[in-house]
């Protein structure tokens, strides 16, 4: 889903406009609309002409309807949703009061007005218009000192963090400096998965990097985990996998 304009008064009174992009939009939109909203969108009109010569015809006119929704039905299969409603502006085509019934489907914009948008709704389209939410594999890409936090979604792949730390080298006799830097490094990193990787979505979580560096990082964050009773983390710690070029896929 598309978030075009979001204009929400402090009464919580406004209206969104919104273009749906994948048929699961659908569905959010079936959602979002409700009997008494206001939903404006271009439609095609059957109009009556009369020629000169008196005789009478109709036409088929495409032209932007604003309606006061009445009844919606959505056709999961066909992927349409239809509102039904009386027009409440002016238009040249449609009296004001006519009853008419808006399609919206995929790739169609429409603007949907509500005298008060409660929370539950607003999270609705947060949500749907948040890539994060139909991402259901994330991959830690990761070296010594940098990592990036990725979601794969079924059309692109999205970089929602990146962690970079000046990691000193080792001195010999002395690497405190040296764990000092790696441990805060691997702590942001593990702050960055938790702040940006939604599990109750996500299955899988791809932990790659070069050398040892993945099973480093992955020990350390579970035995953080334990240290501090992570229950985010500990539940959800099936779902890491560690990408090792010649064995294959090594489970966390």
């Amino acid at each position: 889903m598309k978030l075009v304009r979001k204009n929400i008064e402090k009464d919580n009174a406004g209206q969104v406009t919104l273009v749906p992009e994948e048929p699961e939009d659908m569905w959010h939109t079936y959602n979002l609309v409700q009997v008494g909203d206001s939903l404006r969108a271009s439609t095609i009109r059957k109009v009556q002409t009369e020629s000169s010569t008196g005789s009478v015809g109709s036409n088929r006119v495409r032209t932007t309807l604003t309606l006061c929704v009445e009844a919606i039905d959505f056709d999961s299969q066909a992927c349409q949703l239809r509102v039904k409603g009386t027009n409440i502006q002016e238009n040249e085509y449609v009296k004001m009061g006519a009853y008419h019934t808006i399609e919206l489907e995929p790739n169609r914009q429409f603007t949907l007005a509500k005298k008060q948008w409660d929370s539950v709704v607003l999270e609705r389209i947060e949500q749907a218009c948040d890539p994060a939410w139909s991402a259901d594999v994330a991959a830690v890409v990761m070296q010594e000192g940098l990592a990036h936090i990725c979601l794969v979604t079924p059309s692109m792949t999205l970089t929602r963090a990146k962690v970079e730390v000046n990691i000193p080298r080792k001195r010999k006799g002395n690497c405190s400096q040296h764990d000092r830097a790696l441990e805060r490094f691997y702590e942001q990193v593990v702050q960055a998965i938790q702040r940006h990787i939604h599990f109750d979505v996500v299955k899988c979580v791809l932990v790659a990097s070069p050398g040892f560096v993945r099973e480093q990082f992955c020990d350390y964050m579970f035995q953080q985990a334990v240290k501090t009773d992570n229950k985010l983390l500990l539940e959800n710690r099936s779902k890491f996998l560690q990408e090792i070029p010649r064995d294959g896929i090594k489970r966390t």
